[in-house]
C-alpha cells in the first residue's frame, strides 16, 4: 500500500541528505521531488503545497551530523502532509447521528461519484457499520437512470435486511429520495442513505438532477466516493462535484490496491474536506475510518 510514493519520498530525503542544505540545492531537490510527486497521483496544487512548507521548514536550518539532517528532513515531510491531510472542519458522522438522534431526526447522507467507483458497495458497508452499532438504515436509490442500479442496491439490501425505496427507470430520482425521508421519519429509521447516478461528472444533466436531489433532500452530509487506483480522475472529480454540488467529506475505495497514494492527499487538499472513511477490500466490514497520521506514517514515516 503506497509503496511508490513512499519510495520518491525516500528517494528525496537520500538526496538532499548527502547534500549541503542551501537554497540551490533545496531548489534542484525539489524539482526532483515535485516531480516523483505528480508522478504518484500527486496533482499539481498539492505538491506545490507540499514543496512549499518542506522548504519553508529547512531554510535556513543549520543541521550538523548526517543523521540529524536526515530525521530534520523526514520530520518536514511528515508535518506537511499531516498538515495537508487534517481539515480545518472535520466530519464526525456518529457524533452527527447522535445529534439527529436526540432531535428525533433521522440522519441524510447523500452519495456522489462516478459509476465504478465502489459507491454503492460503499453505502452497503457503511450501512453494516450502522448496524453493528445499533443503529437502523434505510436506503434510497435516487439512481433510475442506470440499468440494473435498483437491483445492484437491492442485492445488498437483501443481504443487510434493510429496506431500500426506488421508482422505475426515467422517474424523478429526487422523488426516491423524498420517499425514503418520509419514510424514515415516519417509522423512527435513524440514518437515509441516498444513491445517486454517476455518470461522468462533465454531464450537465446530472449535476442538474444532482442539485435536485440536494434541493429536495436537504441532506446533513454530501459525502463524495473516489477510486484510488482512479489517480488524477479521482480528483477531479472530487474537484467538480465539490464546485457543482458541495461535498463535506469523501470515502476513497479500494485503498488496499493502490501503490501511489497520491489520489488521498490530492482530494484532501483540492476540496479542503476531510477523508472519513477508507475501503480496504471487498467484505462489508472492509471499511476503516480515515486517520491521518496512519496515512501520513505509511507515506513519510519519522520513527
Amino acid at each position: 500500500m503506497f509503496e511508490k510514493l513512499r519510495k520518491a519520498v525516500d528517494g528525496f530525503i537520500q538526496k538532499i541528505t548527502l547534500k549541503e542544505i542551501s537554497e540551490k540545492n533545496l531548489d534542484e531537490a525539489f524539482s526532483d521531488l515535485q516531480m516523483a510527486l505528480l508522478a504518484n497521483d500527486v496533482a499539481y496544487e498539492a505538491a506545490e503545497r507540499i514543496n512549499h512548507r518542506v522548504k519553508e521548514t529547512l531554510e535556513g536550518v543549520q543541521i550538523g551530523r548526517l543523521q540529524s539532517k536526515k530525521d530534520a528532513i523526514r520530520e518536514a515531510l511528515y508535518d506537511a502532509i499531516l498538515d495537508a491531510l487534517t481539515p480545518d472542519s472535520p466530519v464526525n458522522l456518529f457524533e452527527l447521528l447522535e445529534q439527529r438522534k436526540k432531535a428525533n431526526e433521522p440522519l441524510i447522507i447523500m452519495f456522489l461519484g462516478v459509476n465504478g467507483t465502489g459507491k454503492t458497495t460503499t453505502i452497503a458497508k457503511i450501512t453494516h457499520m450502522l448496524q453493528k452499532r445499533g443503529y437502523t438504515v434505510v436506503l434510497a436509490c435516487a439512481d433510475t437512470f442506470r440499468a440494473g442500479s435498483a437491483e445492484q442496491i437491492q442485492i445488498h439490501a437483501d443481504r443487510l435486511k434493510v429496506r431500500v425505496l426506488s421508482r422505475p427507470y426515467g422517474s424523478d430520482p429526487a422523488s426516491v429520495a423524498f420517499d425514503a425521508i418520509n419514510h424514515a421519519r415516519a417509522r423512527g429509521v435513524n440514518v437515509v442513505l441516498i444513491d445517486t447516478a454517476g455518470r461522468m461528472q462533465t454531464d450537465k444533466n446530472l449535476m442538474a438532477e444532482l442539485q435536485k436531489i440536494h434541493r429536495v433532500a436537504e441532506p446533513d452530509l454530501v459525502v463524495f466516493v473516489g477510486d484510488a487506483l482512479a489517480g488524477n480522475d479521482a480528483i477531479e472529480q472530487a474537484k467538480t462535484f465539490n464546485e457543482k454540488i458541495g461535498i463535506d467529506a469523501a470515502v476513497l475505495t479500494k485503498v488496499d490496491a493502490d501503490a501511489k497514494g497520491g489520489a488521498a492527499l490530492s482530494i484532501a487538499i483540492a476540496t479542503g474536506k476531510p477523508i472519513i472513511f477508507v475501503g480496504v477490500g471487498q467484505k462489508y466490514s472492509d471499511i476503516e475510518s480515515f486517520n491521518p497520521e496512519w496515512f501520513t506514517e505509511k507515506i513519510a514515516p519519522i520513527k
